[in-house]
């Protein structure tokens, strides 16, 4: 008989995460508590503690990134095209 997955509210996986990180009970005592396999307890921990910095990001700094970016590819599409424009006048012109 299969049985199926169980999903978890990410507050829920923020939670025992932060009961795996303060060490109170040991991964498997938390793992019995919740009745969660100690794997799927220990990737949540590995990815809370991964994602953490970004809580203190500033909202939108990552965006202004992206549009940095477009507008670099924008220039470096106009730059192309007139390099190729000089490129085709000069030969032209025979220099």
């Amino acid at each position: 008989m299969k049985t199926q997955r169980q999903k978890h509210s990410s507050a829920f996986k923020a939670k025992v995460a932060i009961e795996a990180l303060q060490e109170r009970e040991s991964i498997s005592e938390i793992s019995k508590k919740y009745g969660i396999h100690p794997n799927m307890i220990s990737r949540w921990k590995k990815e809370f503690l991964e994602r953490a910095p970004e809580l203190f990001d500033k909202p939108g700094q990552e965006k202004k990134g992206e549009v940095d970016i477009e507008k670099l590819y924008a220039k470096i599409g106009q730059l192309e095209k007139e390099r190729e424009f000089l490129k085709k006048n000069l030969k032209k012109l025979g220099l």
